[in-house]
């Protein structure tokens, strides 16, 4: 099974974080390592295929908060293990609550403030990063927790590239021209990028951030795809939280 760390987040033995790949399910292709049970998978096959990453990860599944994701802005606060409907980021403070996110092409960006102990999961689709879902989540940290937005630590990981993520001029006219690229008269999205942008204008340090430049759309051996699959798209978890005794 191959699993996606972060660098910058194995310098916290306390933290736990991982991201699932298409790498050690039992699922039929193009499903593969499936976490996801809304996409026409077997039950059983996500089940067993949870159970392995879990298992991988050191984790139990009771502990963990999934998210019904909707391509909003809206953020919730989670201080146990649950499903949260009808949203997109989430955040706690408490030890052993681990936050999960499900992607195939969008963003995921996880946060950690070590003074704090605050971790942070977002799931930012092309209308999340237009609506500034990260922007908003680092205010609400803030505003709610008191971090210290200097001291955050970020990880942007896979999802699609810019090269890739064509658009009409409907969804384009959301964003700025920094992440705005035309060309032969086609339009593209640099969506990490602004993620990114959302990031340092905020205050997170460059050297705070992490990005993985992987192309889920590219790397098809690898990581799932949405655009590149469809319908029979599976979707990863990126699980992030804070180790502590019961």
């Amino acid at each position: 099974m191959h699993v996606i760390r972060s660098e910058l987040f194995k310098k916290f033995p306390e933290l736990l974080f991982g991201m699932s790949t298409k790498s050690g399910g039992v699922s039929l292709p193009p499903y593969d390592m499936n976490l996801s049970y809304n996409v026409g998978d077997v039950e059983e096959n996500v089940r067993m295929n949870r159970a392995a990453f879990f298992r991988e990860m050191g984790i139990n599944e009771e502990q963990i908060t999934f998210l019904k994701q909707v391509h909003s802005t809206s953020i919730q606060y989670s201080d146990k293990g649950q499903l949260i409907s009808d949203c997109d980021a989430i955040y706690t403070d408490k030890g052993n609550v681990f936050l999960a996110v499900g992607v195939a092409d969008c963003i995921p960006v996880f946060l950690y403030e070590p003074e704090r102990k605050v971790v942070a999961a977002i799931h930012a689709g092309w209308r999340g990063t237009a609506g500034k879902i990260v922007l908003k989540v680092l205010r609400e940290l803030v505003m709610k927790l008191e971090i210290d937005v200097s001291e955050l630590i970020a990880y942007i990981g896979p999802g699609i590239s810019v090269k890739n993520y064509e658009v009409g001029r409907e969804v384009a006219e959301n964003f700025n021209e920094a992440v705005r690229i035309e060309k032969e008269e086609k339009i593209f999205i640099d969506l990490k990028k602004e993620n990114y942008n959302q990031l340092m204008n905020e205050g997170v340090r460059r050297g705070n951030i992490e990005v993985n430049e992987m192309c889920s759309y590219e790397e098809s051996e690898l990581l799932h795809s949405y655009r590149r699959d469809g319908l029979s798209s599976g979707r990863m978890l990126g699980v992030i939280g804070i180790r502590s005794e019961p």
